[in-house]
């Protein structure tokens, strides 16, 4: 008999990005362990502050609705580990996590040098898996589809090259889920996520204006909600002040295309000029 790959052996690790695929791999999680978890497995969201707060919401209510606990962790210098374990009320909404990381390690992060994923969220489950719940080693789960073969095989050869304390699985792989599974289980489901859903992606997903998302996406995002460009057009004003960098680009989150300054600007341009906002918003490859 093919063995449920949804049935977790702990210690174990469950990522929830608090988007609709991770939040489906959950419940799938949840089924095959007939509705309760071991006590060794833990369902953990990592809170960046520039989630929207539909995105909140929706991990809340997944645990609510479903019986099921999860961890909010957030980076935090001035606590044990430098991490702190926030709850629904209690988690920061401005940027507050992302902007201490900026701040500790002196200088943006950009497309090679990912800070915000390593010190938000990697580093924040090592020292929640080690450190506070005492495991020499474990598993990690995480959302990766089978119709995000690029993504899939990056993470097979880092398992492959053996460098964390941790294997990383990829149940929706083996069970060759899809956007349009995903899709069709929320469809059916009595909550979501209650952000748009463009064939099976949501642009407004993960951090809001992430640097890793495309520029049109940014801008279409802009459109919508141009109050969440401040954030980022802040960090980028203040990173000289770091004090740390020795290259005008690195005082951007992205060297290779206009800073969120001018990206808000050319929305506003355009906006002026067809007389009313756009509600494009094209879908990205953001990834957790």
């Amino acid at each position: 008999m093919t063995r449920n790959p949804y049935r977790i052996d702990g210690p174990a690790l469950v990522s929830f990005s608090g988007g609709r695929t991770s939040g489906y791999m959950l419940r799938q999680i949840l089924d095959a362990h007939d509705g309760q978890l071991p006590e060794d497995i833990h369902v953990v969201f990592f809170n960046t502050g520039r989630e929207f707060e539909q995105t909140l919401r929706f991990v809340h209510e997944c645990s609510v609705r479903w019986s099921v606990p999860i961890t909010w962790l957030e980076f935090d210098p001035a606590e044990p580990f430098d991490t702190s374990v926030v709850g629904y009320n209690s988690a920061a909404r401005d940027g507050e996590p992302f902007e201490k990381i900026i701040k500790v390690r002196g200088f943006l992060p950009n497309p090679t040098m990912r800070l915000c994923t390593h010190y938000l969220k990697v580093k924040r489950g090592i020292a929640f898996m080690r450190d506070m719940r005492g495991y020499p080693e474990w598993i990690n789960v995480v959302g990766l589809r089978h119709d995000e073969p690029r993504r899939v095989a990056r993470q097979k050869a880092m398992n492959e090259a053996g460098k964390e304390r941790f294997e990383t699985i990829l149940p929706l792989d083996q069970a060759k889920v899809s956007r349009q599974d995903v899709s069709a289980f929320w469809k059916r489901q009595p909550f979501d996520l209650g952000l748009p859903d463009n064939n099976g992606k949501t642009p407004l997903g993960n951090c809001d204006l992430c640097y890793m998302k495309g520029a049109a996406t940014i801008k279409g995002i802009m459109r919508l909600f141009p109050e969440r460009a401040r954030w980022w057009i802040d960090m980028e004003r203040n990173a000289p002040a770091l004090g740390t960098l020795t290259k005008p680009e690195m005082a951007l989150f992205r060297a290779d295309r206009p800073s969120y300054r001018e990206l808000l600007n050319f929305v506003r341009r355009q906006r002026d000029f067809e007389g009313g906002p756009s509600d494009d918003c094209l879908p990205c490859d953001c990834t957790d």
